[in-house]
C-alpha cells in the first residue's frame, strides 16, 4: 500500500546510525555496515549479488560471503598503507571483484573512486591524479589504460592478469585475514568520489559524505519502491553516479539483492535477465528504454506482467515510452530526476500516492525542498513561469552536496543550489522538466523546450531515437533543427522530413516544429548514455559563423 506523499515528506524512515550520521559529526558510521554487515549479521545466507555473465553463466554472492571478502581487500588495502580517507580506484566491468572493491574501500574508511570501464587513458588520468588515488584496481583488458598515471598507484590486477609489479588480486585476498574490523567514520567525512559528466570544462570532482546514504535510502523506498521480496536490476553501470548510488549502495543498504550483467546492452539480453532471474523492479535511463521500445511488441510479450515497477533516470522521459510500457509490457514506468551533485531529487514515486501528471518530472523526494527560481535575483518564481530548478538548502536536511572539491562552486548559493535545469511549476505542486538552459530554444520570441519537440517526433513510426537544437538564424534567433536516427526499414528522404515535420506541427503547434531534419546513423552521448545536444549545438553555430564570414 502506497504512502501518502504529503505524509512522507513529514518523516523520514531511517534507523539511529543514519538519524545520528546526518549531524556529521559523531565518529558513528561505515559504508560497508550499511551495505553488507548490517544485512550479514541478520541472515548471513541472504543473496546479495546476482551475477550474469554475457555467455549465460552466474553465480551469486551472499551478505556474508561478501562480509569475509571485503574484510581481506580492507587488509589488502592496509598492508599497502592505504588509511582511511584515502582514494581507491575501481576500473573493472560488472562483475564480483568490482563489489568486493567498493566494499572493502569502505570497511577501510578510505574513499571509493569509480572509473567507467569506456574511459580512455586521458580521462582516467585527469580523474586519479586530481583525487591523488593510492590504489587502482583493474583486469587484463583495462590494465593498458594506467600506463601513463602522473601519479603513481598500486595497481591490483584480477583474474590472473597481473605481471611486472603488480598486485594479483586474488593472491592478495587469500592472504588476508577474513576478519577486519570497519573503520568508523563521521557523517560528513567522505565515502566516495565522483566526477560530474564535464559538459563544460574538465569534469568537476564531488566529494559525497557517509550521511548521503541516508538520503540514498530515502530514494530506494520512496521513489523505487524496493521491497525485500523484490528481484532487482538497474541497469545503470556503477562507474556512473546513478548506477553506483542506486545499483549499489541503495539495494544493498536496504538489504536487497543487486544485479550485476557483464555483457553489452541489448533488447534480447535484457529481456532474457528479466526472464531468467525473475526481475520485479527495473531501473534504467531513457536511451534504454527507447531501444525495448524499438525492437517492437514480440521481443517484449514473454516477460509482459512480469515487472512491477520500471524507473527512469538520466533525461527527460518520452511520453510515448510511457504509453509502450503500459501496453506492451503491462507496467508503469515513472521518470525521476537527479545530479550527481544531488542524488536524486525530484521523482514520480512508485511508493508514494501522489498525482502524474503527464511529462512533469513530479514531486521533491521526501527531505528535500525543490523550487523554482529567478537565475539572476534568487526569487521563488509561481506557477507557469519558467526559472532555474534549485534546492532549498535551509529546509532539505538529506540534501548532502557541499560544494565541488577543491574548486569553486558558482552553482552554491547561501540558500539555494542552482541546477542549471529549466523548469516550471505546476499548479499541483508538481515541476516540469523544460530543459538545460542552454538548451532552450528561442525562436520569434517564443522559448521551446528541445523535449516537447523530441517527444512528438519519436511517436513517429519511422523515428529511433532524436536531439533537437536551436540553430542560429538571421530573422527568428533560432529555428528549431532535428537530427533524427530512423528504424532500419525507413530511408532518408526527403518526402519523410516532410512528413516529420507535418507530424510535429500537428502534435504540437506551429512554432515549435523543427523546420530543418538532418537524418543522422548515431546522436552524439556521454558514456552513460544522456544525450549531449550542445555538441550538434556547437556545429550549428560554428556552420552559422563560418557562413557569416564569407
Amino acid at each position: 500500500m502506497t504512502m501518502a506523499w504529503a505524509d512522507a515528506a513529514e518523516r523520514f524512515d531511517l534507523d539511529e546510525t543514519l538519524r545520528t550520521a546526518l549531524h556529521g559529526d559523531m565518529q558513528a558510521i561505515n559504508a560497508c555496515i550499511e551495505c553488507c554487515d548490517a544485512h550479514a549479521d541478520a541472515d548471513p545466507d541472504r543473496v546479495a549479488l546476482r551475477f550474469e555473465r554475457r555467455d549465460g553463466t552466474g553465480r551469486t554472492l551472499s551478505f556474508g560471503a561478501l562480509r569475509e571478502l571485503s574484510a581481506r581487500f580492507a587488509g589488502l588495502l592496509a598492508a599497502r598503507g592505504i588509511e582511511a580517507g584515502d582514494r581507491v580506484g575501481g576500473l573493472l566491468p560488472r562483475v564480483p571483484e568490482l563489489l568486493v572493491t567498493i566494499l572493502g574501500t569502505w570497511r577501510a574508511g578510505a574513499v571509493y573512486q569509480p572509473l567507467f570501464t569506456a574511459f580512455g587513458p586521458k580521462a582516467i588520468e585527469h580523474r586519479t591524479a586530481t583525487a591523488g588515488t593510492k590504489l587502482i584496481v583493474t583486469d587484463a583488458a583495462n590494465r593498458p589504460k594506467l600506463a601513463e598515471l602522473s601519479v603513481p598507484a598500486t595497481i591490483v590486477v584480477t583474474s590472473g592478469g597481473a605481471s611486472g609489479t603488480d598486485l594479483d588480486f586474488d593472491a592478495e585476498l587469500a592472504g588476508q585475514s577474513p576478519e577486519v574490523a570497519p573503520v568508523m567514520r563521521r557523517g560528513d567525512d567522505p565515502f566516495l568520489i565522483m566526477f560530474t559528466s564535464g559538459t563544460t570544462g574538465p569534469a568537476k570532482p564531488v566529494m559525497v559524505p557517509l550521511r548521503a546514504i541516508a538520503a540514498f535510502k530515502g530514494y530506494m523506498t520512496q521513489a523505487v519502491d524496493l521491497r525485500l521480496d523484490d528481484r532487482f536490476w538497474n541497469i545503470a553501470d556503477p562507474g556512473w553516479a546513478y548506477g553506483l548510488y542506486y545499483a549499489v549502495i541503495g539495494p544493498l543498504s536496504l538489504g536487497v539483492a543487486t544485479t550485476f550483467y557483464d555483457g553489452p546492452f541489448t533488447a534480447e539480453s535484457t529481456y532474457g535477465l528479466i526472464a531468467k532471474l525473475g526481475i520485479t523492479n527495473l531501473a534504467g535511463a531513457p536511451t534504454a528504454y527507447r531501444l525495448l521500445l524499438a525492437a517492437g511488441p514480440e521481443l517484449a510479450l514473454p516477460v509482459k506482467g512480469r515487472l512491477r515497477a520500471v524507473s527512469s533516470a538520466g533525461e527527460p522521459l518520452n511520453p510515448e515510452v510511457i504509453r509502450w510500457f503500459a501496453e506492451h509490457l503491462d507496467v508503469t514506468i515513472h521518470d525521476h530526476y537527479g545530479q550527481t551533485e544531488l542524488g536524486m531529487v525530484l521523482c514520480n514515486h512508485h511508493g508514494l500516492s501522489h498525482p502524474v501528471q503527464p511529462g512533469a518530472a513530479g514531486f521533491a523526494v521526501p527531505g528535500h525542498r525543490i523550487v523554482v527560481v529567478n537565475e539572476d535575483t534568487l526569487e521563488e518564481l509561481p506557477v507557469g513561469e519558467p526559472g532555474i530548478l534549485a534546492v532549498d538548502r535551509w529546509n532539505s536536511p538529506l540534501f548532502w552536496f557541499d560544494g565541488y572539491w577543491n574548486m569553486p562552486t558558482r552553482s552554491l548559493t547561501e540558500r539555494y543550489y542552482l541546477s542549471g535545469d529549466t523548469v516550471e511549476l505546476n499548479a499541483d505542486g508538481s515541476i516540469s522538466f523544460v530543459g538545460r538552459s542552454d538548451d532552450v530554444i528561442t525562436s520569434s520570441g517564443y522559448r521551446i523546450g528541445p523535449f516537447d519537440v523530441e517527444s512528438a517526433l519519436i511517436e513517429h513510426k519511422a523515428v529511433v531515437e532524436t536531439a533537437v537544437v536551436g540553430k542560429p538564424d538571421p530573422e527568428r534567433t533560432e529555428i528549431v533543427k532535428a537530427f533524427v536516427v530512423l528504424k532500419p526499414a525507413y530511408e532518408p528522404t526527403p518526402e519523410l522530413a516532410e512528413e516529420l515535420r507535418r507530424h510535429v506541427r500537428a502534435r504540437l503547434s506551429a512554432h515549435a516544429y523543427p523546420r530543418e531534419i538532418e537524418f543522422v546513423d548515431e546522436l552524439p552521448k556521454t558514456p552513460s548514455g544522456k544525450l549531449q545536444r550542445f555538441i550538434l549545438r556547437n556545429q550549428e553555430k560554428a556552420k552559422a559563423e563560418a557562413r557569416a564570414a564569407g
